[in-house]
């Protein structure tokens, strides 16, 4: 699930199927997307694959829709191979309907039901109830959604795969030997939590400036952020001047690291992303963070906050202890920079 900025043009679903990609993060296939309203500007949007099993049970995912307590959905079916005539696409009617009971059981209206072919210049959509509606959507590189983006830094993927390759491990040999270092670095006394934020301030630097952390200094800092201080103090770090560089190194680590180690690296990853408003990247490393540990505290309050719609200022509160935590360990960490400005 994702939350994104306002847009107008939900009458016409031409626009608003084009807008999809932007509000994603990447270009759905085979998928059943459902846009949520809030007193009538876009709330939510969330997206599952096309199943037999969706199909047969739509009540859990209109739990999930329910917990942002939206006013009215959109579904938007997503299907390569939609049917040559309105008439024919009886799977997609039933799951319209069946969307629409379960949905209605929460109280949330089901205003339409759209298919589309495929969610690129030239494709087409319709209304699945047989209406007789349909075109063909708007160029999604054009979407208003997609502009505000590409302005605010967001990268714009042509599959969900390639979104999910940003946290994925890259060098699984690579991996393994940061597990023997580690490991050995682990027997040792634990670096102090001061030293251990300066040393993390120092990589992002140096990734962000396109220089490959140390082996060395990532086992140092993977050891370090099972130590709550630090990574209390490290979650400030992406309302700062220097976010860019902090999400660098977070991403990189994410790649890098081994279990369990890797899992607090993705929930850095998310909590920079979230922050900023990149509810897709947030909801990935989420994702994967949680299938590392399900139990682990930080990813599961972010995870719900991100389902249930929560605004990126409201995660950003969180920040603030970070920056006490700093204090109190006479780490001096950089300003925090006003959002809607690019950070450095």
């Amino acid at each position: 699930m994702t939350t994104q900025p306002r847009f107008t043009d939900l009458d016409r679903p031409a626009a608003l199927i084009a807008a999809l990609p932007a509000v994603l993060g990447f270009v759905p296939v085979h998928s059943l997307v459902l846009v949520t309203l809030d007193r009538g500007d876009i709330g939510p949007v969330l997206r599952v694959d096309l199943s037999a099993a969706l199909t047969a049970g739509t009540e859990h995912f209109a739990a999930v829709v329910a917990s942002s307590c939206p006013d009215a959905a959109i579904a938007v079916i997503v299907d390569e191979n939609m049917p040559d005539c309105s008439a024919c696409a009886s799977d997609h009617l039933d799951l319209a309907d069946r969307l629409a009971e379960s949905l209605d059981g929460h109280a949330i209206t089901l205003l339409a039901a759209l298919v589309v072919d495929r969610v690129t210049p030239g494709g087409r959509w319709r209304c699945a109830d047989g209406c007789g509606a349909g075109g063909v959507i708007d160029d999604p590189e054009s979407s208003p959604l997609a502009a505000a983006a590409v302005l605010e830094g967001r990268r714009l993927y042509g599959r969900r795969e390639e979104l999910e390759q940003v946290v994925d491990i890259v060098d699984l040999d690579h991996c393994d030997r940061l597990a023997e270092q580690i490991a050995r670095h682990a027997t040792g006394d634990p670096t102090p939590a001061a030293e251990a934020v300066r040393l993390a301030l120092r990589m992002a630097a140096q990734v962000g400036a396109g220089t490959d952390p140390d082996d060395a200094e990532v086992a140092v800092l993977a050891c370090a952020l099972t130590d709550p201080r630090v990574r209390d103090t490290l979650y400030a770090l992406a309302v700062g001047e220097r976010a860019a560089e902090a999400e660098a190194l977070w991403t990189r680590l994410a790649r890098l690291l081994p279990q369990p180690w890797r899992t607090e690296a993705l929930v850095l990853v998310a909590f920079s992303a979230y922050v900023r408003g990149d509810g897709p990247l947030a909801g990935i490393s989420l994702e994967a963070a949680l299938k590392c540990q399900a139990t682990h505290r930080m990813a599961g309050m972010l995870d719900q906050a991100l389902q249930s719609g929560m605004h990126p200022r409201q995660i950003r509160e969180l920040a603030l202890t970070g920056y006490r935590t700093a204090a109190q360990l006479g780490v001096q960490l950089p300003p925090r920079r006003a959002f809607g400005q690019r950070a450095r």
